[in-house]
Parts: structure tokens; sequence; C-alpha cells
């Protein structure tokens, strides 16, 4: 059996999110999505933001995650995340108010306006939306 799945650890300054095996991991790289599988090559990973997926037997968990790094070694895939939220975690109201309040500092592009972390408030607060399926 422990060919057949990867163990996941998915970890945040705070807290373990996840910590299980699984057959198929889907995770937002820096260069693009990346698909690991049991008996996966060694690799070392940055994380972006985006919906991690754990699929095991057949159901999907997603985690919204906003960066950290990712190392996959002897069948073990371990994602440091900044921060990680579980699909049943996210507040939906939360994630499509901080959505709006980043739409309208990108429309108002004031002086005052530090654009790239509106960018990023964004991009978190869709790939909140995404994982939630709220979107």
């Amino acid at each position: 059996m422990a060919d057949r799945n990867v163990v996941v650890d998915i970890v945040t300054p705070e807290r373990i999110v996840y910590s299980e095996p699984a057959d198929f991991l889907v995770i937002p790289g820096i260069e693009g999505y990346l698909g690991i599988l049991p008996m996966h090559a060694p690799i070392v990973s940055g994380l972006n933001i985006g919906v991690l997926k754990v699929i095991k037997e057949g159901k999907e968990t997603k985690v919204a995650i906003s960066g950290g790094f990712m190392e996959v070694n002897d069948n073990r895939a371990v994602i440091l995340a900044d921060t990680a939220e579980r699909a049943d975690e996210i507040d939906v109201n939360r994630a499509k108010a901080a959505r709006e309040r980043a739409e309208q500092r990108l429309a108002n592009k004031s002086y005052d306006i530090d654009i790239a972390r509106a960018e990023m408030a964004l991009r978190r607060s869709v790939a909140r939306l995404k994982a939630s399926g709220k979107e």
C-alpha cells in the first residue's frame, strides 16, 4: 500500500492543515500547476497562490494556499504554505468582501494604493472562492 499512495503533509506556521496518504496531488507551483503521483521523482518547488487539490479514493479535497514551498521525496509530499485553508473552513462572505475591496482598489488606481499588494489580495481571495466552490 505504501507504493500506491503518497503521504501528504500541508503545514503552515500556525498548524497542520492536512496529513494523510493520497492517490494524487495537483499543486500550484511557481511556473504552473504540478501533478504528483505516488513514487514521483524528488522535486523542490516554490508555490504560487492557488488551489491545491488532494485526491484520495476518488474524493477531492481542495485547499486554498498563498505561497510557500513543496518538497517531494521518498513518496512523501511536504507542503510548507504561507497560509492554507481547507474548503470547508473558508468564510465565503469574507472572501467575497476581500475580492470586492481589492477590485475597488485596483479600479481607483490612486497614487497612495500599492498596486502589487492589491493584486495579491485579489489573487488570494479568488483562490479562496475557487477552493470553496462558491466563485
